[in-house]
């Protein structure tokens, strides 16, 4: 149901989007021929026809479009290459030098009419966004409280031992600010056990230490040989950036990738301080074994008001700290018409710069094209928020994607809004306008492109669901 509530949520997007296309043309005489919800894959229905616009809806709900009078030609051919005994309506073909027709308007209103789906998705998600802050009297931040509850009764990590608490808020782990479940977990999974990675400096230690205690072995050392292992380093703790800690940027390792050998004779030296080898192994291949362990963790907690930092905390193979935890959601009040106001903009501020800084960091390859999701993955993300957390984080959610749309739709892409845009503003600029037959190529070509995006993002959601990575 939840999951359902999420599909009529983004269809409602859809129809938004096209009534800002719809509304701006009749405001500038263009005569709307059709307008559909849905694309127009699989089964369709026509619905009603108000003047000279018939309204579709199409079984395929993500998409829609609005029709001018300019494809009625076109729109009668395909009709009768598919049905011979197709009627003509002739009132609803225009003279060519109709004031109805699209392309007898000035650029200025071309380009209102363009960009008024854009226009609409952003308006609709500011009226979403204030609505829950005037009925729920609160907006969520990204921020979260995390309190230790209890401890695992399967231990993963040290923290308990090193004098983790119950009731402790975590505030801080490696001196960086946590602010939400995301940052405290990647924490942890990032410094675990045995990563398949070693740092440089760690394995010129682990060399030199591998000498002195072995002073007779050389650069290979023949198997059956005995050899006496140093006292396990940790690695250096964790540092990364804040963008990485939201989310906004991969991260990538620090260090050396262990090979299969290595990784190998890393798992079989685990907790020995010497081992007979069971074949002819490198010393450069024993110190990267060697150098392999974990990254301590300094956690920062809240104690009866008081912070203190609990270092040397040392987490397992699993990559978990074993700790219960107890979380609470951080909201912004919203009660007056003040509050209302400036923090439904300031919530839509922070996620619109957001998208935007995650859709740059995606342009530069700093995220992998892997990572992109599509309306499977929204759905079912969205109706486990709703099922989770309410509608107050459905309807926002709902909001952000709003605006996620108005921006996707606004790049200089053709096939999208944002690509007539573009025709339209060199066509301003230059003063000559595109021939019809190039602008439907490079339209065509594009669209091809898109539906080819649009397929492999389809394959990231279903396989994301197949794997249970959401």
């Amino acid at each position: 149901m939840n999951q359902l509530i999420m599909i009529i949520l983004i269809s409602l997007l859809v129809l938004v989007h096209e009534i800002g296309h719809f509304v701006a043309a009749r405001l500038c005489n263009v005569r709307v021929t059709r307008f559909g919800i849905g694309m127009p894959i699989g089964p369709s229905w026509k619905l009603f026809k108000l003047k000279h616009t018939t309204f579709y809806i199409h079984a395929f709900l993500f998409g829609g479009y609005v029709s001018f009078a300019d494809d009625e030609e076109n729109f009668i051919k395909e009709e009768k290459e598919k049905n011979p005994n197709f009627k003509v309506d002739e009132d609803e073909i225009l003279p060519k030098n109709s004031d109805e027709l699209y392309e007898n308007k000035t650029i200025a209103q071309k380009l209102f009419i363009v960009s008024a789906g854009v226009i609409m998705n952003i308006v609709f998600a500011v009226v979403l966004v204030i609505f829950c802050a005037m009925y729920f009297h609160k907006l969520p931040t990204s921020n979260q409280n995390i309190f230790v509850d209890s401890f695992s009764p399967k231990v993963t990590s040290n923290a308990e031992q090193q004098g983790v608490l119950k009731g402790d808020k975590i505030i801080k782990i490696n001196n960086e600010k946590i602010n939400n479940l995301y940052q405290l977990t990647f924490f942890a999974k990032n410094s675990k056990m045995f990563d398949d990675y070693a740092q440089e400096n760690l394995i010129e230690k682990n060399l030199k230490e591998l000498k002195i205690l072995n002073p007779n072995i050389k650069d290979t050392i023949n198997k059956n040989t005995l050899i006496k292992l140093p006292n396990r380093f940790e690695e250096k703790p964790l540092e990364v950036s804040e963008n990485v800690l939201k989310g906004l940027e991969k991260y990538k390792k620090d260090g050396i990738k262990l090979n299969e050998n290595q990784i190998n004779l890393r798992n079989e030296i685990y907790n020995k301080s010497n081992i007979i080898l069971s074949k002819d192994t490198s010393i450069n291949d024993l110190a990267y074994a060697l150098s392999d362990t974990y990254k301590p963790l300094n956690i920062t907690v809240l104690r009866n008001n008081n912070e203190l930092t609990i270092k040397n905390i040392k987490v397992g193979k699993d990559g978990l700290l074993g700790i219960l935890l107890k979380i609470e959601d951080v909201y912004a009040t919203t009660k007056t018409p003040k509050d209302i106001v400036i923090k439904s903009f300031d919530y839509i501020y922070t996620t619109t710069t957001t998208m935007l800084y995650s859709l740059w960091q995606l342009i530069t390859g700093k995220v992998s094209a892997s990572d992109m999701h599509g309306v499977i993955a929204v759905v079912k993300v969205g109706g486990d928020i709703i099922a989770s957390k309410g509608m107050l984080n459905g309807i926002l959610l709902t909001a952000m994607i709003s605006i996620n749309l108005a921006i996707m739709n606004f790049l200089p892409i053709p096939a999208l809004d944002g690509g007539h845009v573009m025709f339209l503003i060199i066509e301003k600029i230059t003063g000559k306008k595109p021939s019809k037959e190039l602008s439907e190529k490079i339209t065509n070509f594009f669209f091809f492109l898109l539906i080819i995006l649009m397929v492999s993002i389809c394959y990231n959601d279903i396989f994301a669901l197949v794997t249970k990575k959401f």
